[in-house]
């Protein structure tokens, strides 16, 4: 990405979104001078990965010249961080929580608030191209929302201004597809490995059900059992599951969406 005008930033929190995030702006050209977090280890971590920034053990930013501050942390502790957080009067602070509202901010004295959500999903020990990830921001006034659409293009094509409840309903409709996806994929590999099956069976399947799903509507195409009405199939696969009541019951349900999702409400109408 074209680096439009660099700027000193510090973050608060070193996670996984954190890691991903600085290292990307980083790249881009802008200084990464300071990274803050409660573990010793993490923002120690962060900072050796960004050849200008010193992890630093408060939150108290006033005398460092800064132009933005990341809050990067888990959504239950933001609240919390963005109260303790100290900025020189005019820094511009924005949070990257995909379910917490800009409101969140107000605490933060003498800031210019933002959001700067990245709509992926982020693991330290896998690599990504920031580049196509789309990045949601929002801000009080077009002259700071300007400035953040800006940084946001350093560092990725794709950038939206979204409002914070707008963002709550991509932040559910992310979770859907990424984390609960992710969970039934965990079940799948479990399911394998008791029979003693390779993995890598399910891959092509996997990877056919996700492009489908990226070209068609999910519901019209929908394949199996429940969309089928085969009923003596799904009894047989509750049996199989009398070990993990759990995964039954979550079997059940989903088979029951999955029904009621079929066209005209009828399990019989797609054969596929």
């Amino acid at each position: 990405m074209k680096l439009i005008q660099k700027k000193r930033i510090a973050f608060v929190g070193a996670g996984n979104v954190a890691w991903h995030l600085a290292q990307a702006l980083a790249a881009a050209g802008h200084e990464i001078k300071a990274v803050y977090s409660r573990s010793r280890t993490s923002r120690e971590a962060l900072a050796s990965k960004l050849p200008q920034a010193q992890p630093i053990a408060t939150p108290d930013f006033k005398d460092l010249t800064l132009d933005v501050v990341f809050i990067s942390v888990p959504d239950a502790a933001l609240a919390e961080v963005a109260a303790a957080l100290k900025v020189a009067p005019g820094t511009l602070v924005v949070h990257t929580s995909g379910s917490q509202p800009l409101t969140l901010l107000q605490s933060i004295e003498g800031a210019r608030t933002g959001v700067f959500y990245p709509l992926q999903t982020f693991s330290k020990s896998k690599s990504l191209d920031l580049a196509q990830v789309p990045l949601l921001v929002e801000a009080w006034d077009e002259d700071t929302l300007q400035q953040i659409e800006a940084l946001a293009r350093s560092i990725s094509s794709q950038v939206h201004t979204v409002s914070s409840e707008a963002r709550k309903q991509l932040h559910l409709a992310a979770v859907f597809a990424c984390n609960f996806t992710n969970h039934l994929l965990g079940i799948s590999q479990q399911i394998l490995q008791e029979a003693n099956l390779p993995e890598q069976l399910l891959q092509p399947l996997i990877e056919e059900t996700v492009a489908k799903a990226a070209q068609q509507n999910p519901f019209a195409v929908q394949t199996g059992p429940a969309i089928r009405g085969d009923e003596n199939v799904l009894q047989a696969h509750l049996q199989l599951l009398q070990q993990h009541p759990g995964y039954a019951l979550l079997y059940q349900q989903l088979s029951r969406s999955i029904q009621t999702q079929a066209p005209n409400g009828d399990a019989k109408a797609n054969q596929g």
